[in-house]
């Protein structure tokens, strides 16, 4: 990987997502059906079993571990995921991870 930031700029400069792990970076669009959250994860954060809408995903970069309703993955750049309504789930960075997450609620995130 380049030292070129992975998401543009005008992506990164969308509002900021407050999201309770250290280091994780969210930018927020979102519109009357839903939102596209794009996440910067430091390697080693991990995210508990939990469950939502539905979601669907994209790693843009780096590589994590991810276990949707009971059956974990390992999902690299370029792989896809979907997570039905109210599948739990849960997942673990095993490198800085750069991924699209879009969800099936347009109240699922709030801006800081």
């Amino acid at each position: 990987m380049s030292d070129k930031p992975v998401f543009a700029e005008f992506l990164r400069n969308l509002p900021q997502v407050a999201v309770p792990f250290e280091g994780v970076d969210a930018r927020l669009m979102t519109g009357p059906d839903g939102q596209a959250v794009f996440f910067y994860l430091p390697k080693g954060v991990t995210v508990p079993p939990h469950s939502h809408c539905a979601q669907w995903g994209i790693v843009v970069e780096g590589e994590l571990e991810l276990t949707i309703g009971g059956v974990t993955h390992i999902f690299k750049r370029g792989d896809r995921y979907e997570i039905g309504d109210g599948e739990e789930h849960s997942a673990l960075m095993l490198t800085d991870c750069w991924v699209i997450d879009v969800f099936a609620d347009p109240n699922r995130y709030s801006a800081k």
